[in-house]
């Protein structure tokens, strides 16, 4: 009899175990213009842009390989001390990572990649990947906890229709 309480027994404590283990590491994804919130830093993505190429000059231009994912965050500080605003990542759905690049050539207020701020401060730019087209959403890397946090970047290409779209005149009467 004793036997097969103590089995019982394990198998609810494993069974907890993993239930608590899967909870823990279940991402939380915030909706684009949303607060998240990772220790004293909180985040919010306040506008994003794809475009095929960086730069109006032909001779600075940059081509993305794919598209450029411009996305504007906004990062403010509630610590107490000065925080390192660590490195973001565009993952799609199935799980694919794209890397922040490291050169904002051509990128109008880019937040750079070593980049701090200030205690009850906010810092705002674009940070800036090359991926093709698919809806993604914007990791946010926590030094203290592996659990993952992620903002939906959604998919529109507003911008890029307002850049081709050309002012046309009305014909006299």
């Amino acid at each position: 009899m004793r036997c097969p309480i103590i089995f019982l027994s394990l198998i609810s404590l494993a069974a907890t175990g993993c239930s608590t283990f899967a909870s823990k590491n279940k991402p939380v994804i915030y909706a684009a213009g949303d607060k998240a919130t990772i220790g004293p830093l909180v985040y919010s993505i306040t506008d994003t842009e794809i475009t095929q190429q960086l730069g109006d000059e032909p001779s600075s231009a940059r081509t993305a390989q794919q598209r450029f994912y411009l996305v504007k965050v906004s990062v403010s500080n509630s610590g107490t001390d000065d925080m390192p605003i660590p490195a973001m990542s565009l993952v799609d759905d199935q799980g694919q990572s794209y890397t922040e690049l490291a050169d904002g050539t051509n990128v109008p207020n880019w937040l750079g990649v070593v980049r701090k701020v200030g205690t009850a401060q906010t810092e705002q730019g674009y940070v800036v990947f090359d991926a093709p087209t698919k809806h993604y959403r914007l990791r946010l890397t926590d030094p203290f906890d592996e659990k993952e946090v992620a903002i939906d970047v959604p998919l529109n290409f507003v911008h890029d229709q307002m850049k081709s779209l050309a002012p046309t005149e009305l014909p006299q009467k």
